[in-house]
């Protein structure tokens, strides 16, 4: 019989698929490659090995919570159903237009991203709103018949609706979707004031686009898991992470998919705020390296920080604005194609470069033995001695260091004249290098010092990349949780019911209206937690209340948190207060003689966080028990080191081992630099420190 006590966490990666079972205290995890034709087989294959593991039947399972990247990659890969767009006459080429911004200042040949729609799938009707939710130009039921009959005779999948100031009336929107009801049933719609109630009519036309695009696609996918878990007798409800940071369910995924953009990079980031709220940890940096890219996020106070935007698919270098941006509730990282599968090459100026292009699980990089040809991350780690090739994902993949080294010296070493080793060493140095500065450039961005910073990794791949990272950052302390494989999968089952709704309503404080204010904020409250409702019917729902404000004339806006009590008791003085003081900790004071503006107010309904115990922290005391020795190439030495060789399994809570040495488990592997210490903590985490 199913119960809350048995539940399944699966994360689908570029790469891997990872589950994890937990059930009465124990966990249980694998993971299995995943399959890109039919991503619900990686899911059966994995939880029937969980579940043999753990001695139970599938039925047992009663609750699984689902990330994915599916709906990132169907967005990079532009593979989603045809789409059209409606919108106002005179915008149908917003989304082609942009904004005024440039990423790359200085290249003349600038090529910016086709939109996701061409100009031919794109629509117009002659309606108009205005700016305060004025209804200026009727729209006519005719002439949306009439466009109807045009899109059903080019036989479109889905329909994006996106109307300008459709935010602050949605009436002309809901007439459109009403007709494609009648005359279309079958075909798929999206509101822009629905999946995103904001101004900024690039952002939200792009949001609802990208919705439309990938509905049909995560909808028969669903559906298909649903039917497969049935078939297994599987017979529990299945929710979704979004990426916010919390989980929504199947029915709410389906309808907006958009919400599912970084799901599982939001699973990471809730799994390492659990990790720094056991450690009583305030700052720390988030590092999730998988099979196809690496994730870096802050974590303040143990609550990793969000934004209203996000941008998929950039094109230029992983550069801001080069991508397609996504106008939803988000957690806020930096993301890079630097994972185990990135391939690497040498470019025109002979300088080597890796990814954004991954290997993927088909073939993989050339150490899987599946048909790859080209040398990825994996490779150079297999080669530098920081994989052992009988032990890589728990002995399921055997790993073949001779296709390393041949793919590695046709691809690297023979452009440069350098063989196997110092060309895998190139590569690990420039995947390193890589996502070292992106951590920079993102706490720049922030205003933060990484010194001061606490490292947790988590993925198959960054233990072996993190210890390194922390000596190019400048990073004093790294944990490695338990479970770090899987690391995503397990934040899925540490995350809160959530969902946060948003809406677009002007306003300065000269023109102040707490009546007003009232009534938009209970309204955002009762949509929000409608659907947490439909999670957990019984469960305590706490409100979180946000504003976004500035100066008049600013370009951008701060977030700026209330109380519940500011929230329903609106004071503009008090408004005005929490805006100064957070203005000033981030630019250093405030601007005087300026009226302030509010122009997205925000509600996020959550259920309450899981409680956590502190760690009391060991410093170490007797050596680990050894399990042998390998070769394992070490930077600062400049060449390969005899590593010690640890089995993760076998250390208790106080043991130290001294680097250089490879922790081992089923996986991943932890490489412990020269300059550290690595000391086995009460709860299972491996602690690692710059040597006294």
């Amino acid at each position: 019989m199913a119960s809350f006590e048995t539940r399944l966490g699966v994360d689908i990666g570029g790469t891997f698929t990872d589950v994890v079972l937990e059930r009465r205290g124990e966990r249980f995890s694998t993971k299995v490659l995943t399959t890109y034709g039919a991503p619900e087989d990686a899911i059966i294959d994995g939880m029937q090995q969980v579940c043999a593991k753990a001695g139970i039947d599938a039925g047992e399972i009663g609750q699984i919570i689902h990330g994915t990247t599916l709906a990132t990659n169907a967005l990079i890969e532009r593979r989603g159903a045809k789409t059209a767009l409606i919108t106002t006459e005179g915008f149908r080429d917003v989304i082609e237009m942009r904004t005024e911004s440039r990423f790359e200042q200085y290249d003349l040949n600038l090529k910016l991203p086709e939109p996701l729609l061409p100009r031919q799938y794109r629509f117009t009707l002659g309606e108009r709103v205005n700016a305060k939710g004025e209804i200026m130009i009727p729209l006519d039921r005719a002439e949306i018949e009439a466009l109807v009959d045009r899109i059903a005779e080019a036989q479109f999948e889905s329909i994006a609706v996106g109307f300008i100031h459709s935010y602050l009336n949605p009436a002309h929107e809901q007439m459109v979707r009403d007709v494609l009801a009648e005359r279309l049933p079958d075909v798929a719609v999206s509101l822009s004031s629905e999946v995103s109630p904001q101004m900024r009519e690039y952002e939200r036309f792009n949001t609802v686009v990208a919705n439309a695009y990938i509905k049909p696609l995560m909808a028969s996918y669903l559906r298909r898991l649903e039917d497969r878990l049935k078939n297994e007798g599987v017979d529990c409800r299945i929710f979704l992470m979004h990426s916010g940071g919390g989980i929504i369910s199947i029915a709410s995924a389906a309808e907006f998919p958009v919400r599912l953009v970084e799901s599982g990079p939001a699973g990471g980031a809730v799994f390492a705020a659990h990790v720094a709220a056991q450690y009583g940890l305030d700052k720390v940096l988030s590092f999730d390296m998988g099979g196809t890219t690496a994730k870096i996020c802050l974590i303040k106070n143990q609550t990793p920080k969000t934004a209203r935007v996000f941008e998929v698919a950039r094109t230029y270098r992983f550069k801001k604005g080069s991508g397609m941006p996504i106008s939803i509730p988000v957690i806020d990282m930096v993301e890079i194609g630097a994972g185990g599968g990135s391939l690497a090459h040498v470019d025109a100026m002979r300088q080597i470069r890796v990814g954004p292009e991954s290997a993927g699980s088909e073939p993989g990089p050339a150490c899987y033995g599946r048909g790859g040809e080209r040398p990825g991350v994996t490779d150079a780690d297999l080669v530098l001695g920081k994989l052992d090739p009988d032990n890589f994902a728990g002995g399921s993949i055997k790993l073949h260091r001779d296709a390393s080294e041949s793919a590695l010296a046709a691809h690297i070493g023979t452009a440069l004249s350098m063989d196997p080793i110092e060309a895998a060493h190139g590569v690990a140095e420039v995947v390193d290098e890589n996502m070292a500065n992106a951590a920079r450039v993102h706490a720049v961005e922030n205003g933060e010092d990484l010194s001061e910073y606490t490292m947790i990794a988590f993925g198959g791949a960054a233990p072996l990349h993190a210890g390194r990272l922390c000596e190019k950052l400048g990073i004093d302390r790294l944990i490695v949780p338990p479970g770090a494989g899987v690391g995503s999968a397990i934040g899925f089952l540490r995350a809160p019911f959530s969902f946060e709704a948003n809406r677009s309503v002007y306003m300065r404080l000269a023109d102040f209206d707490p009546e007003r204010i009232r009534d938009l904020l209970t309204e955002l409250k009762e949509e929000s937690t409608g659907f947490v409702r439909t999670c957990d019917a019984s469960a305590d729902i706490l409100a979180e209340f946000k504003v976004y404000m500035r100066y008049v004339g600013q370009g951008w806006e701060i977030p700026v948190v209330l109380t519940e009590a500011q929230a329903m008791e609106p004071d503009a003085a008090t408004f005005l207060a929490r805006f100064e003081e957070d203005y000033t900790k981030l630019f250093g004071r405030p601007v005087t003689g300026l009226d302030v503006e509010i122009t997205v107010w925000s509600v996020n309904a959550t259920t309450p966080p899981e409680k956590v115990d502190r760690v009391d922290a060991s410093t170490g005391g007797r050596a680990a028990k050894l399990n042998g020795s390998r070769k394992v190439f070490d930077v600062a030495a400049g060449g390969f080191v005899d590593a010690q060789v640890y089995q993760r399994e076998d250390l208790e809570a106080g043991d130290r081992a001294a680097g250089p040495a490879a922790v081992v488990e089923a996986e991943t592997t932890i490489i412990v630099p020269s300059s550290r210490n690595a000391v086995r903590q009460p709860d299972g985490c491996i602690d690692l420190t710059l040597k006294q």
